[in-house]
């Protein structure tokens, strides 16, 4: 058993303690929100992810999971402490490191032997190097035994009990070998590939992947608008191109774009980073243009159908970025609500999680408690994230329901010919079924 401490119960604080301790250690999870650790030792969680508030019960049940403000507390004989606090987007697309150094410097003040300290937040590439300074600056004259070691976090939200404990790999960079492989000792009861390298090169690493990503969804949208005018069908490019053993089927999703906490703020700070060191990222500024441009063509195409916004009802399901989440960070269903709002409409919405979230936010948005209270007399119906749920609706309830049957699936998710025969006008995302190109 190893101690452990984690410093910030946000997303990937929580989960990585969590599983950590799921695995076996001693862990104490820190945060300096007070409202936040009496609210975990009471069992309530700050986030929706599946399964993680029966993993903490467990695991604060068997003693090996603990909540604390004190950094005292939590460090006493830590062998590890992990940094997992916010690193927001600044104004032109940098990280802020505030929280960073905070940690860092706690770490310094209240640690007077050997620790390896942890950078599990997304930092730009450098980080590593700059925490080793902060916490020497901070020591002065009393030399710290430390190593700093970069483990960049893959985690999905909706799915990251099961990327942490399956993962695709671990990726550990540091200056000390020998600290880089007692962190990956952590990791090895998940008998996973585990890769050792510098600090900078694993602080890129998850960059770069994140980056990779995004570009990826949106070349699949940016084929989809292509389709529409060519008279293909996105969903059928995108399975082709997925059985070529060079490509793969994942992220090749055509719709609204991405969002979230990750994505949006890693290829921004990426773009950042490159532009400031000399480089001219051409395609990062692409991609960020075409996920932009994806929502303003789904208030376009409902333009499109109904004429004129102003006045209209406009029923949106799902408001979270992606299923399985509560979290409304840069999701596509939020900025497209503002801006069907600043062309007149008027908006319903509902989402099976994030309705607190949304309540915060929004105003001037009637939240409903189901799909079919967003349908009553709605203009136009609107897909904004893939929930499980809204696959299996009575869309003849629906139908029935709506002042005029518009759908625009955002998503893809329903069968464009069940709808037309349910009686509804179907918008896809680069869906122009059997070479109809919708151009009337």
């Amino acid at each position: 058993m190893s101690k452990l401490c984690v410093v910030g119960t946000g997303y990937v604080g929580l989960v990585t303690g969590t599983c950590f301790a799921d695995l076996g250690n001693d862990v104490t999870c820190l945060d300096v929100d007070h409202t936040r650790i009496e609210k975990l030792k009471q069992g309530q969680m700050p986030i929706y992810e599946p399964g993680l508030e029966q993993l903490v019960e467990r695991n604060v049940q068997a003693g090996r999971l603990r909540f604390s403000t004190d950094y005292p507390e939590a460090l006493a004989n830590a062998e590890y402490a992990f940094i997992a606090v916010g690193t927001p987007s600044g104004n032109d697309g940098e990280a802020d490191l505030q929280y960073v150094r905070a940690a860092a410097e706690a770490i310094a003040d209240h640690v007077d032997w050997p620790i390896i300290v942890i950078n599990k937040s997304t930092v730009p590439v450098g980080t590593g190097d700059w925490v080793a300074d902060v916490i020497k600056e901070k020591r002065g004259n009393r030399p710290l035994e430390f190593s700093v070691v970069s483990n960049p976090e893959f985690l999905r939200e909706g799915s990251a009990i099961n990327d942490f404990m399956i993962p695709d790999r671990v990726v550990l960079g540091s200056l000390h070998k020998e600290a880089a492989e007692k962190v990956a000792a952590l990791y090895q009861p998940l008998r996973c590939t585990i890769m050792i390298t510098d600090l900078r090169t694993a602080e890129m690493v998850k960059y770069a992947s994140n980056a990779f990503l995004a570009t990826r969804i949106s070349f699949i949208n940016e084929i989809a608008n292509i389709c529409e005018e060519l008279g293909a069908d996105v969903s059928e490019v995108a399975r082709g191109m997925g059985y070529d053993k060079r490509i793969g089927p994942s992220f090749l999703d055509a719709g609204l774009g991405w969002g979230g906490s990750c994505f949006p703020k890693d290829v921004k700070a990426l773009e950042h980073m490159a532009v400031l060191h000399g480089t001219h990222p051409q395609l990062l500024q692409a991609v960020m243009e075409i996920n932009r441009n994806q929502r303003r063509r789904a208030v376009m195409k409902l333009r499109k159908a109904l004429g004129s916004l102003q006045g209209k009802t406009i029923g949106v399901l799902g408001i979270s970025f992606k299923p399985n989440t509560d979290d409304i960070r840069d999701a596509p269903a939020i900025e497209i609500i503002h801006l069907l709002q600043n062309e007149g409409a008027r908006i319903r919405a509902y989402d099976p999680q994030a309705m607190e979230n949304a309540a915060k936010v929004f105003s001037h948005v009637e939240l409903c408690d189901n799909a079919y209270s967003v349908a009553e007399n709605a203009d136009a119906l609107l897909l904004a994230t893939q929930w499980n749920e809204f696959s299996q609706l009575d869309f003849t309830k629906i139908h029935d329901a709506m002042k005029t049957p518009v759908l625009l699936d955002g998503r893809n998710l329903w069968d464009a010919d069940t709808m037309k025969k349910l009686g509804f006008k179907y918008i896809g995302m680069g869906r122009a079924v059997n070479g109809n190109t919708g151009k009337d």
